[in-house]
């Protein structure tokens, strides 16, 4: 065995053992730990992600010395590899782009806490991806969702307390419903690792028996994930969750922890219950479905919110529909797709909560339309980030979030049935996405009337007396147009998001392969 094999268990055991050392530091120590620990996961994963790529299959590691069916495993193949690699970037620059607000929206006593949450959400992000075992899969579910309700609830304020409770009611509904899928599961198949698992439902299916208890195992998993998710009609705790978490928390928690769950989602479709055999239930045409209504109904929502940040967050509904509707389209072609977008939405809508944090800045940290007027002028970045990740979601041509659109275009082409409902919905929602997107960004430069006027009445006066500008003295610039001097942190993860924006729109071809040869693999 290559030692590299060993590096998906480290990974794991490292992000929690990181949580455990933060307990005893302080919020700088505990920080700096956390973005250690984060960039050490992201290295192994990317030798890992290396060496399957490099061997051309996947591997299994057995934890511990009992074999299958009792003992509990490891797989890391292409696919796990290069998400475990996109979740560690995505982590790593949004802890870094809003460490300084961290700072000053957490209570210092309590900052440590919030970086233990921080490792413990790596961990269980990495072995849902990695895990082979699926008890251990619904163990790392429930210490995603409490890491997750810590982050929200870490500012401890009215709003992010009721949201982190809307958030851990809605998970519970969902783990519970994926919990009693598995235990079905296991009643019927015996099995908890995913191959014994997979072989005892091929056996079941070519018998024909079981008939509606699949069905219903089938059913209560995917509709526990997807309310995990935040699918339509699913999404209520999303506006709040995200709109009034820490920058940092709303980064991970819109861009990684939902796709996390998709990820679990897709591998119990492929390794455990056999996509053929879903497709025979018919339960992705009911994902299809609630994927497109997803998709118009979170955009329909965005637009009528006055809130930028809910908005933002409302645009989240209508992106995890159109991962939805390219699993429900029930082809290779389709995941494919579903998966890249994950990609896309993560790094775009961290880039898209981490600069807006830099607007609200220059804004009286105020977040309604009116006081964001001209803020792209007032903090450039900050301006240039947000615009970047709303021409991605709208689909502008060499960011990611138009090869995602393309993807989904021609993998519909596969599904006669479900091609023209998936082309009218693309086509609405791109022009529903420029609609609330491209208004933000017209508004963010916009110089208000007001500032206009004043603007040009301040060069009248200095126009008629030039005494300042004789006596060597520079005109005074208006307020409004100070440019806001952003942290080195925010800068370079602002860069970084849109460096990923456009390595995901411009070098898609290779991502696309090994997606698609990762998939393969866990056939």
């Amino acid at each position: 065995m290559s030692f590299v094999q060993n590096f998906p268990f480290f990974s794991i055991i490292a992000a929690m053992f990181s949580g455990i050392l933060s307990s005893v530091l302080d919020g700088k120590k505990a920080r700096n730990l956390s973005l250690a620990v984060i960039a050490a996961t992201t290295g192994m994963s990317v030798m890992v992600l290396g060496f399957c790529m490099r061997t051309g299959e996947s591997y299994t590691y057995m934890m511990g010395h009992f074999p299958a069916p009792w003992g509990n495993e490891i797989r890391a193949g292409v696919l796990e590899g290069l998400t475990a690699v996109f979740f560690g970037l995505v982590m790593f620059f949004a802890v870094t782009g809003g460490m300084d607000h961290t700072a000053s929206d957490v209570e210092e006593s309590k900052q440590n806490l919030f970086y233990i949450m921080i490792d413990l959400m790596l961990s269980s992000l990495l072995a849902l991806i990695y895990t082979n075992d699926l008890f251990t899969a619904y163990v790392f579910v429930e210490i995603n969702t409490i890491a997750g309700c810590g982050l929200i609830m870490i500012r401890q304020v009215g709003r992010s307390l009721s949201s982190a409770i809307r958030y851990m009611i809605m998970s519970q509904l969902g783990s519970g419903l994926f919990l009693i899928g598995l235990s079905l599961l296991y009643d019927v198949t015996g099995h908890l690792l995913m191959s014994p698992a997979k072989e005892a439902v091929a056996r079941i299916e070519a018998a024909e028996l079981y008939a509606v208890p699949m069905l219903v195992i089938v059913a209560v998993i995917s509709v526990g994930l997807a309310i995990k998710s935040g699918l339509y009609p699913f999404h209520y705790w999303i506006p709040d969750t995200y709109g009034y978490a820490t920058p940092t928390a709303s980064a991970i928690l819109s861009g990684l922890v939902s796709k996390g769950y998709i990820f679990l989602l897709i591998k119990i479709f492929y390794r455990v219950l056999g996509q053929e055999n879903v497709i025979a239930t018919e339960i992705v045409n009911v994902l299809f479905v609630f994927g497109l209504a997803g998709m118009l109904m979170g955009s329909v929502h965005a637009i009528m919110e006055k809130d930028t940040r809910r908005m933002i967050a409302y645009s989240s509904v209508a992106q995890i529909g159109y991962i939805y509707m390219g699993i429900g389209l029930g082809t290779q072609a389709g995941m494919v797709a579903a998966v890249f977008h994950m990609f896309t939405h993560s790094a775009t809508k961290a880039l898209l909560f981490i600069s807006a944090v830099g607007l609200y800045e220059v804004s009286g940290n105020r977040k309604d339309y009116r006081s964001v007027l001209g803020a792209g002028y007032r903090n450039p970045l900050a301006g240039i980030g947000f615009a970047v990740g709303s021409l991605s979601m709208v689909g502008f041509p060499m960011l990611s979030g138009f090869i995602s659109k393309l993807l989904f275009a021609t993998s519909a082409l596969q599904s006669p049935h479900k091609m023209l409902p998936t082309v009218i919905a693309l086509a609405v929602s791109t022009v529903l996405n420029a609609v609330y997107f491209l208004r933000l960004v017209i508004t963010l430069y916009t110089i208000p009337a007001k500032e206009q006027e004043n603007s040009r009445e301040e060069g009248q006066v200095l126009g008629l007396s030039g005494g300042m500008e004789q006596a060597g003295e520079e005109p005074a610039e208006p307020k409004e147009y100070i440019t806001s001097k952003s942290s080195g942190n925010f800068r370079l993860a602002v860069v970084s998001f849109i460096l990923l924006n456009l390595v995901l729109g411009l070098y898609s071809q290779p991502i696309v392969a090994a997606i698609g040869n990762g998939l393969a693999m866990f056939e």
